[in-house]
């Protein structure tokens, strides 16, 4: 584990891609090698597990709070950077769910130790889904998950969210060019390119039941721009636990990040163990 600071653990980095056997994490293509970013708190157990969103990364207020909390309770508690992300090495525009995948599975390896929540935003949702899957797969181990927590989860959202609601234009764009600038409200425009929507295709949890084998909490803002609500009721249609609670809030956006989202990311966090 990491030295810790007044501000939070200081950045360790490994290395992930190429030496690691990417069937493993559903890709086939080589993903070359990334420099990862971790900031790991040590502690007790249930250890934090912390996946961020797109475009996001571990410096974000929900993941500081999350470390606050963890130091607060003597927890053990994981952030990272996906490659192209924060202070991770690697270019955005070369990031595939697939490999930002296989980057969360080796972080989790190295830094987890015992049962583990996950915490997945936006994306990270979807990355927290996943990698419940690959554990299930592997044989049984001190690694395990005690809950994930999902906030405005976006499970599949490069096809549901992103290229069914393209117009024909951007469509016609990303085929040809291979890449559409997407404005965004957060900043600069951000590359789609056509790498990550056929590869994410490879990904998609949503038309079949999601075996996660834990419990489930998931917090949704009714009023997400970004992640309709409606798609959270559609991913709690297809987790077939019983342990799973859908918390819709009424006046919440996507980023779900004022002092009150938080409480109630951290109570849910809690509440798991």
């Amino acid at each position: 584990m990491t030295h810790s600071t007044a501000a939070g653990p200081e950045p360790v980095f490994i290395e992930v891609g190429q030496t690691r056997d990417s069937e493993t994490v559903g890709q086939t293509q080589d993903s070359g090698t990334r420099r990862i970013a971790v900031r790991a708190r040590s502690g007790g157990a249930p250890g934090l597990f912390w996946l961020g969103g797109f475009k996001s990364d571990m410096q974000g207020t929900k993941a500081i709070a999350l470390d606050a909390w963890a130091a607060e309770h003597h927890r053990a508690c994981v952030r990272f950077d996906y490659s192209g992300h924060g202070e991770s090495g690697g270019a955005f525009i070369d990031g595939t769910i697939g490999r930002w995948l296989e980057e969360s599975v080796a972080v989790f390896e190295q830094f987890c130790q015992g049962p583990q929540v996950v915490i997945g935003s936006s994306m990270g949702g979807w990355m927290a889904l996943l990698l419940a899957r690959e554990l299930l797969k592997r044989p049984a181990s001190l690694m395990s998950l005690a809950g994930l927590v999902l906030i405005a989860p976006a499970p599949d959202f490069t096809e549901e969210l992103m290229w069914k609601g393209f117009s024909p234009e951007v469509k016609h764009e990303i085929e040809t060019n291979g890449v559409w600038l997407r404005p965004s409200e957060y900043g600069e425009p951000y590359p789609i390119t056509r790498t990550l929507i056929e590869e994410g295709r490879r990904h998609l949890l949503l038309g079949s039941a999601i075996e996660v084998g834990c419990p489930i909490r998931i917090l949704q803002g009714a009023q997400d721009p970004d992640v309709p609500w409606r798609h959270a009721f559609a991913l709690a249609h297809r987790l077939p636990v019983d342990d799973v609670v859908l918390t819709v809030i009424q006046d919440g956006d996507h980023r779900l990040s004022r002092p009150q989202d938080i409480a109630r990311m951290l109570a849910a966090v809690a509440e798991i163990g």
